[in-house]
């Protein structure tokens, strides 16, 4: 189990920019699939975005707009948001796995470590 501490949330106006950290207690995030979730109020955890050995996944909403950079020395990921709107807005929570699949993991399911959270919030 990887304990994970996300930062990096708080307050944006619309079409700005923010990037969060994920940083995970293993001494290396290599061997680790990690990906970024978010929930709105009221609403589903959504998946945003995978990082996994064989690739990058993306959910269609954040296309073009998110990155997910990891650096894995650092045992750190990031979620690069750009050009963000108040549909952004929600708790944003990171999540890892040590990968023994070939596929990229979209669930929730999937991932049995979470962080706590970070709130980003988009003002229109």
């Amino acid at each position: 189990q990887v304990q994970l501490v996300e930062s990096g949330g708080g307050l944006v106006q619309t079409g700005g920019s923010l990037r969060l950290s994920c940083a995970a207690s293993a001494r290396t995030t290599i061997g680790y699939s990690m990906a970024w979730f978010r929930q709105a109020p009221g609403m589903e955890r959504d998946f945003v975005a995978a990082i996994h050995w064989s690739g990058i996944r993306y959910a269609d909403f954040v296309k073009g707009r998110f990155t997910i950079p990891r650096d894995n020395a650092k045992s750190t990921m990031y979620l690069q948001m750009n050009n963000l709107t108040p549909d952004d807005t929600g708790v944003y929570y990171c999540a890892a796995v040590v990968e023994s699949r070939r596929n990229i993991r979209t669930k929730k399911s999937d991932y049995p470590d979470w962080g706590q959270g970070t709130q980003v919030t988009v003002s229109s």
